[in-house]
C-alpha cells in the first residue's frame, strides 16, 4: 500500500497573508473617507492604536473588534476572523513542512476500542447547551 503526502505549494507561489489593518484601510477607511484620527475618536481608542493596526504593527483584539463591529455595522467576529486567519497564515508560512515532520497526527490504535473524535461542531454545541442551562 502506498501513501502520498500532500505538500503545499512553495511560499513563492502563495500570496502573502493579509493583515486586518490592510482590510480596515482599503475596504473601510479610504472608501468611506474616514481618517484614522476620526475613527479613533469615534470608537474611543487612542489614535496610536488605529495607526499601528493600519501599519500592521498591532493586531485586532477582542476590544477593538467589538468597537469596529459596532462602528461599521459588522460583526465583531468578522474582525476577529481576519486576525485569526492572518495569524494562522503567518504561522503556516513560518512552520512550513516542519509541522508535518514534527507533529504526529493522532490515530486510534488497533488495540483500543474504536472511538471517533468529537467534531468541532459537536464541541461547540455542547458548550452552547452548557451555557444555556
Amino acid at each position: 500500500m502506498t501513501t502520498t503526502k500532500t505538500r503545499r505549494a512553495p511560499n513563492a507561489h502563495r500570496l502573502p497573508p493579509v493583515h486586518p489593518g490592510e482590510v480596515l484601510l482599503e475596504e473601510f477607511l479610504r472608501p468611506m473617507n474616514i481618517t484614522q484620527y476620526r475613527l479613533a475618536k469615534d470608537i474611543s481608542v487612542p489614535p496610536r492604536r488605529v495607526n499601528e493596526i493600519v501599519l500592521h504593527k498591532r493586531g485586532i483584539t477582542a476590544d477593538t473588534a467589538l468597537r469596529l463591529g459596532r462602528y461599521f455595522g459588522t460583526s465583531e467576529q468578522f474582525w476577529l476572523n481576519l486576525q485569526t486567519e492572518y495569524d494562522l497564515d503567518v504561522e503556516r508560512d513560518r512552520l512550513g513542512d516542519r509541522l508535518i515532520s514534527e507533529v504526529v497526527q493522532f490515530r486510534t490504535s488497533p488495540q483500543s476500542p474504536a472511538r471517533s473524535l468529537p467534531s468541532e461542531r459537536v464541541v461547540a454545541a455542547k458548550r452552547i447547551s452548557t451555557v444555556r442551562r
